[in-house]
């Protein structure tokens, strides 16, 4: 036994550096697969090895927890559609950060009863991780709920939530204080009740448009919150991840604000974003505006631009997603491939409705890696652009980020697709995006308007391709 107990701190240190290398492979879509098989393969040998250490369960009940939990997770894999990814994410987000609080109050109402001294080394994690993990779990819940539409997803710019955050938000603070200074278990339940009805008002004012940002938030905080849970029960291994996932978290919330040229603060208390509205009914003549007037083009003659074009750029937004035209889209690339044409796709941070929602969207269809640009690597080249093809992207297009002042995304950057030579759009309809305005870039005179389902319209463009 004490040489099995000797061995634990190297079995646990090489653990560790599987999970950092697993998480490290996660930057890339080429080895994202692996670097999630063996982030996940370390997580697990670490819970069953501190487990079967501490006899903290049989094995017969690890087993079932295995069986259970890996088969929803396996029956979620193969039934939850790429469009309802983001639910997913917020969705484990809650559970992470949720079993973390579970974790942290169960160790304090064992030493409570087993009458064992609590120091503040062990009572500060306690209580700063129960509370971020309350948090995270019914923000991520509300967040779920927004996205699945259980929820309305307007933003709302209500005094009476505003105020109930800030008198919640103080409640935690206090009650925390009070904890400190005296262990009390009535204390800390009110403590965790409060955090989590701090993260439904939290989030319920947030409109549809930032669940990007605050997905990427409630992340960090799942992190945060298993880091804490891992100084409370000394184990390194826990720590060391739940750090990398908060430190990962926080730095692509930075990145996500920056890409819409927001404050987390604004994000989080501006009240920004309305709902996209419904799917639209499908367009079936150019509507006119105070930004002048649309052109529609025939599927004919967008085949034969694309056809004849030198280099064409893809920009895929939500629209996309919503179609799942992913593997329709690829094979039109790959088509114009054959045809000489230089393909490729243009990715907004805040494409979609997660952070790299796009990137995984097009990695389910195999489209090629090197083929992916991010925003700042492919705005260079649209003045160089033949042709770009905009499907189901709204908001991240919109040259009123650039050029209107009173424009609620003014400041935003965006893909500068209307430098392109001529621009080509894939939509349903005129339905605006999240930010609920209309966008300058269907009225400029070098675009043209395509109607239709992206799936059904796709298809029929790759085949007149082939005609072309």
């Amino acid at each position: 036994m004490g040489n099995h107990s000797s061995l634990l701190p190297l079995i646990y240190l090489l653990l560790a550096v599987l999970f950092i290398v697993g998480i490290k492979q996660l930057s890339s879509p080429k080895t994202a697969r692996n670097g999630n098989l063996l982030a996940a393969f370390s997580m697990l040998a670490a819970i069953l090895i501190t487990s079967a250490q501490e006899k903290i369960l049989t094995a017969p009940i690890m087993l079932i927890g295995i069986l259970i939990g890996g088969g929803v997770g396996l029956l979620l894999a193969y039934r939850v559609k790429m469009t309802d990814m983001p639910q997913l994410v917020a969705l484990f987000n809650g559970m992470g950060g949720g079993a973390a609080a579970l974790v942290e109050g169960t160790e304090l109402f064992e030493k409570l009863g087993a009458h064992a001294p609590l120091l503040l080394a062990r009572t500060i994690p306690m209580t700063v991780g129960t509370a971020i993990g309350c948090i995270t779990f019914s923000g991520s819940m509300v967040a779920f709920g927004k996205l699945q539409g259980l929820i309305g997803p307007k933003a709302s710019k209500s005094f009476i939530l505003k105020a109930l955050t800030l008198a919640f938000a103080a409640i935690i603070l206090i009650s925390a204080t009070f904890f400190l200074i005296r262990i009390n278990p009535l204390v800390y339940e009110v403590l965790a009740v409060t955090a989590f009805i701090f993260g439904i008002v939290m989030v319920i004012p947030i409109g549809g448009a930032d669940m990007p940002v605050v997905i990427s938030l409630l992340n960090s905080f799942t992190g945060l919150s298993v880091a804490f849970a891992g100084f409370v029960l000394r184990n390194n291994l826990l720590i060391i991840s739940g750090t990398l996932v908060g430190a990962s978290g926080t730095l692509l919330t930075q990145l996500m604000c920056r890409a819409m040229n927001r404050s987390l603060s604004n994000v989080l208390f501006g009240a920004f974003g309305a709902s996209p509205g419904g799917k639209g009914e499908l367009a079936v003549s150019g509507s006119p505006s105070s930004n002048g007037s649309i052109k529609q083009i025939s599927l004919d003659d967008a085949a034969v631009l694309l056809a004849y074009a030198k280099n064409v750029i893809i920009v895929p937004g939500y629209g996309l997603a919503v179609a799942q035209a992913q593997h329709q889209i690829r094979d039109l690339a790959d088509l114009l491939g054959k045809k000489g044409v230089e393909v490729k796709y243009a990715i907004h941070p805040v494409a979609g409705r997660m952070p790299g929602h796009m990137n995984v969207l097009l990695a389910e269809a195999n489209v090629p890696y090197p083929q992916l640009h991010e925003m700042d690597e492919i705005n260079p080249e649209f003045p160089r652009t033949d042709l770009v093809l905009v499907v189901g992207a709204n908001d991240v297009v919109n040259p009123a980020a650039r050029a209107t002042k009173t424009s609620p995304i003014y400041g935003m950057p965006i893909l500068n697709v209307d430098q392109a030579e001529k621009v080509v759009v894939l939509k349903r309809g005129m339905s605006p995006g999240f930010a609920g305005i209309e966008n300058e870039l269907f009225y400029n005179p070098k675009t043209y308007m395509l109607f239709g389902d992206a799936r059904e319209t796709l298809q029929k463009l790759t085949a007149a391709v082939k005609e072309a």
